[in-house]
């Protein structure tokens, strides 16, 4: 029971992100360059307190690289600006959809071959993201699906980085610590163009503290916990929390073409996750 609470916790925190994130840019006046550099100080200064916590003491040796560092500052910084331009829902969509087909890239150019369960959950998957960005009325705005789609791989490219961790907790302290001189640097700059409006930032620091910081450190402490393809499946309910949050707080409205393109990704990655669990049980090509 713990264990579920907190996993829901965890994928509530993960949705918030995107959900903040809209209600930033579409009703506070926010600009991607301090929303960015506020979102990950506040994330870095919480994430280093935690771990502190842990250790009983100030951290004397942040753990995490720079290599993972930059894939995160990547990240953080193309989701912000992709965000102006797309819903919530849509956004968290063409992100989970992107990360996911970055990682199955990733294993396949380094040898990994799926089997035919997986080859039919991806086609399902990227056929459906394919008819989703495809030009139309209601497709999202282009840039902004090519920066998502772009945010997604940076977090694809952090996620395997960061395999094999023996301590998530204090890697993911520092790599936000190594993004703070960058992301100071966004804050100053953006100060030149506009003060800082209290409110975008409220909701800045609030995706950094807590959706981000503390959801993270969540996530962390149930992953043991949970086998590798629940872990991975649970993680298909954000596009939805998502969406249901900018319905809910921002008044946007999910399309048909959205709703439809939503079942055929999430179905097509769960049954790729399904066929890559069923090989590495049975040990069939």
């Amino acid at each position: 029971m713990k264990t579920s609470f907190l996993t829901a916790v965890a994928m509530i925190a993960f949705a918030a992100n995107s959900v903040l994130a809209r209600l930033a840019f579409a009703t506070a006046g926010a600009e991607p360059l301090s929303y960015t550099g506020i979102r990950l100080a506040s994330g870095a200064v919480v994430l280093v307190a935690l771990l502190g916590l842990r250790q009983r003491g100030v951290p004397q040796n942040l753990a995490g690289s720079w290599r993972a560092a930059a894939a995160l500052f990547g990240y953080a910084f193309i989701f912000s600006i992709a965000y102006v331009l797309l819903g919530a829902g849509t956004g968290a969509l063409i992100l989970f959809a992107s990360v996911q087909i970055g990682i199955v890239g990733w294993a396949i150019l380094k040898g990994d071959r799926p089997g035919a369960l997986e080859w039919l959950g991806l086609v399902v998957a990227l056929a459906a993201f394919a008819w989703l960005v495809s030009p139309g009325l209601v497709a999202p705005h282009p840039v902004g699906a090519g920066l998502m789609v772009g945010a997604g791989l940076c977090w694809a490219a952090y996620t395997l980085l960061g395999r094999g961790s023996s301590s998530p907790l204090a890697d993911t302290a520092g790599n936000f610590a190594r993004t703070l001189p960058a992301a100071l640097i966004l804050l100053l700059v953006s100060l030149f163009g506009a003060p800082l409006d209290p409110i975008a930032a409220g909701y800045a620091v609030a995706s950094g503290a807590l959706a981000s910081g503390l959801g993270y450190a969540v996530w962390y402490l149930v992953l043991p916990g949970l086998p590798r393809t629940t872990a991975a499946v649970v993680q298909l309910t954000v596009p939805a929390l998502a969406a249901i949050g900018g319905v809910v707080l921002i008044g946007e409205q999910p399309t048909l073409r959205l709703v439809v393109a939503s079942l055929g990704i999430i179905g097509g990655v769960a049954i790729a996750l399904v066929g890559a669990d069923r090989r590495r049980r049975t040990g069939a090509d």
